[in-house]
């Protein structure tokens, strides 16, 4: 697929008739070399898709990106070091590679915003469109999973750890892609199955 047809098909790519169930996500995380969207680059992207409330392990996708910049600090959390030994592409050519796997899925991530942002800004340094598909926050969802109560302490922010601890998810591949994305997938499906215990819910809920 050419990127002028991908992004002509990404135009009208949300089908409100489609149930969660039969709706492809795609479940997203990018490990960097920082928190600031104009001088820190993307390291790594990881992604699986998610259907049928099936996390398709065998359908995933992981690249890792080849860039100069290099954080000793952030490498300590992620641990993807500036010798890693892999045949990296440039970020040009993985991005290309993510667009194909990513399709006109929805994307799911933990804290979107920032995944998201930094994904558009890569884009942008190629001369690309940004993404045109829709998204889910699993931090903003969990929340709708909590009870109002004054008896009850809500946080401004939930981490994936949080999320982990919550829902008793294994945390062993943790700050890495396709870790994340594989914890924020099974987050996913945990929100999904507790709201649906408070009332009866819709694709199109869950973005209100």
């Amino acid at each position: 697929m050419s990127l002028f047809n991908f992004w002509k098909k990404e135009e009208n790519l949300f089908d409100e008739n489609l149930t969660i169930e039969e709706t492809r996500f795609v479940v997203l995380d990018t490990e960097t070399t920082g928190f600031d969207y104009e001088n820190d680059r993307i390291l790594c992207i990881g992604a699986l898709v998610l259907q049928n409330g099936i996390i398709a392990i065998q359908n995933s996708f992981e690249v890792y990106i080849e860039q100069d910049h290099y954080d000793k600090s952030t490498a300590q959390i992620h641990g993807i070091l500036k010798a890693f030994v892999l045949k990296r592409p440039g970020e040009l050519e993985a991005l290309q590679q993510f667009l194909a796997f990513l399709g006109d899925s929805i994307i799911i991530a933990h804290h979107t915003v920032f995944d998201v942002t930094m994904i558009n800004k890569a884009l942008e340094r190629n001369g690309l469109p940004e993404l045109k598909n829709h998204s889910l926050d699993t931090a903003f969802l969990y929340k709708k999973t909590l009870i109002k109560s004054h008896l009850f302490e809500r946080k401004d922010h939930y981490t994936l750890d949080d999320l982990a601890d919550k829902f008793d998810i294994s945390k062993k591949d943790r700050h890495t892609a396709l870790g994340d994305a594989y914890i924020t997938a099974i987050a996913f499906l945990k929100i999904v199955k507790k709201l649906r215990e408070k009332k009866e819910i819709n694709l199109n809920s869950l973005f209100k």
